[in-house]
């Protein structure tokens, strides 16, 4: 029965974490993209440098259990420090760190230890986040399948705005068949060249693919290229989960290289 509490609080953190947005954050020398959900009952941490995911799900029994652990001073309740720990991480995630608190950060493919240090109630506070690699499915919910979806309405919108620049040329055209001159010359524009405009994004896409620029992690959440090589990790994906993984994150680098 308590399995079954705890698993079903896990799902919840988790759907939760779905209306979470991503931010960027600087650790040491390193950015990361980062969302976090805090509830009563536990919290949910997924963090990537674009390279790897790992997360960190904890209940309320496991958070009690560490924070006794790093905080032998301090005796709260388990809601309280959960509390705690989310409006000391809400700086962060805004970009606007806390001086009072400090964070570091260390990190391999198989795990990720976040080091947080600040006060409560006058006295020291230490907590550690305990992050392991994310599972494929969870990848794909919260960073895959959203890129996909904005790149997807980028392209309309990009289609769309293609369509009306042509139809405001029509128009304009028109004026002009019509014996219909500018007053001021300056104000002259060159037709729209739908077919010269893909060109040249693309060859703009291929310098930035060979190293001439190179993009941070939110610029992926912006882009409205490279959705393809995501898609083909999805459809082509590995049935070993730690090689999936590695395909996933692979793709992902040939997203941001592609803008």
């Amino acid at each position: 029965m308590i399995a079954l509490l705890q698993m079903e609080g896990s799902e919840e953190l988790e759907s939760s974490l779905l209306t979470q947005p991503w931010a960027s954050v600087c650790l040491g020398e390193s950015t990361f993209l980062a969302k976090v959900c805090f509830r009563d009952t536990g919290y949910i941490l997924l963090i990537s440098d674009l390279s790897s995911v790992w997360y960190e799900s904890a209940d309320a029994e496991a958070v009690g259990q560490r924070s006794k652990e790093l905080n032998k001073r301090l005796t709260v309740q388990v809601s309280s420090f959960l509390h705690h720990l989310c409006k000391l991480m809400r700086p962060l995630l805004a970009g606007q760190p806390d001086a009072t608190t400090s964070f570091s950060c260390h990190h391999t493919a198989s795990r990720l230890r976040l080091h947080m240090k600040s006060e409560l109630s006058g006295l020291p506070f230490y907590w550690d986040f305990h992050c392991c690699p994310a599972p494929v499915e969870m990848v794909s919910r919260h960073l895959v399948r959203p890129l996909i979806q904005m790149s997807l309405a980028l392209q309309s919108q990009v289609q769309k705005l293609s369509s009306l620049l042509l139809q405001k040329d029509a128009e304009i055209e028109d004026y002009r068949e019509s014996g219909a001159t500018l007053s001021r010359d300056r104000l002259r524009t060159e037709p729209f060249q739908e077919e010269t405009f893909q060109q040249h994004f693309m060859v703009k896409c291929v310098r930035r693919q060979r190293g001439q620029r190179t993009p941070g992690p939110l610029d992926v959440l912006g882009s409205s290229t490279g959705w393809n090589f995501v898609l083909e990790c999805i459809l082509n994906r590995s049935e070993n989960t730690n090689k999936s993984l590695c395909v996933v994150c692979a793709c992902v680098h040939k997203y941001i290289d592609n803008i």
